[in-house]
């Protein structure tokens, strides 16, 4: 027979409600998914609020405690612009299809540092954002997505420049000027992909955040921002298209100063390029979003 305090016990697990203890509720375990997780795209519409926040807050902590301001999204792309045209205009006398090299710099660098901007904060803004993560859940996408509406704020201060500068140089814009959205939204969803990428790789190995500075460099020369497609063997462009800024700049270049001519094999490529890498950054973004909290 068992002991009178383990009957004791036994008897108190089977009291009935109302005369004991209430019996306790349902028991709800949460594991993570195994395998490929689906996107659930539809929850950034749901949390469209806090990516409103996300993009402000980003925005006041990327100009708090500067001098200029937001004035550095134009001094920036200028400097570069003056180093570009001593360097490449000047010394080594680069065609530019008949445009000053000035302006023909620095319409290329008005995307391009749209891109580089938003690469670099949306690279690192998991780790950056590691408390909110490891706090509250929310669509994870949402962080890298605040770096890319954030970056249009730099986008259209250093417009602005573009556009007084080809009123001093008197060249009007061309009628495929229509076409600019299209080409801004080229260079945000690329931008957009390849930090999927990279943020994800970044919460595992902080190797990341030394590599994409280099990376930036190379992406820059390998892109036609200081030198014109025209340069590029013709059988060779259709290739250039794997890298779709290319297909941005040209873009902007053509839409807005009417040279170099349409980017169309050039752009065809770039957007199928960019659609496989968008597509294999969400399923990537979304299989390795389980191990956020635990390792960020």
């Amino acid at each position: 027979m068992s002991p009178p305090e383990t009957m004791a016990s036994q008897s108190s697990l089977t009291e009935r409600p109302g005369r004991g203890a209430p019996e306790p509720g349902p028991i709800t375990s949460i594991r993570p998914s195994t395998g490929w997780a689906p996107l659930h795209l539809r929850e950034i519409w749901q949390y469209r609020e806090l990516l409103y926040f996300l993009t402000w807050r980003d925005v006041k902590v990327r100009y708090k405690q500067t001098v200029l301001g937001v004035l550095w999204a134009v001094v920036q792309p200028l400097l570069t612009m003056l180093i570009f045209s001593v360097v490449f205009g000047r010394l080594a006398r680069l065609p530019s299809d008949g445009i000053p090299y000035p302006l023909f710099a620095y319409c290329a660098l008005v995307p391009w540092g749209y891109f580089s901007n938003v690469l670099a904060h949306g690279s690192t803004s998991l780790v950056d954002h590691g408390r909110l993560i490891t706090k509250v859940y929310f669509p994870r996408l949402l962080l890298p997505a605040a770096s890319v509406a954030g970056g249009l704020l730099d986008l259209a201060m250093s417009f602005l420049v573009l556009l007084a500068m080809m009123a001093y140089y008197r060249i009007t814009p061309t009628i495929a000027v229509w076409s600019l959205p299209l080409f801004v939204l080229l260079a945000a969803t690329t931008a957009f992909a390849a930090s999927l990428w990279l943020s994800a790789l970044n919460v595992q190995y902080r190797d990341v955040k030394y590599i994409i500075p280099f990376l930036m460099q190379v992406w820059l020369f390998v892109t036609p921002v200081a030198y014109s497609t025209s340069l590029v063997p013709a059988r060779w462009r259709p290739l250039a298209g794997l890298n779709p800024m290319s297909g941005v700049v040209d873009g902007f270049r053509w839409a807005l100063l009417g040279k170099p001519a349409a980017p169309g094999g050039t752009l065809a490529v770039a957007i199928v390029a960019v659609s496989l890498l968008l597509v294999g950054g969400l399923f990537w973004f979304r299989r390795m979003e389980r191990q956020f909290a635990d390792v960020v």
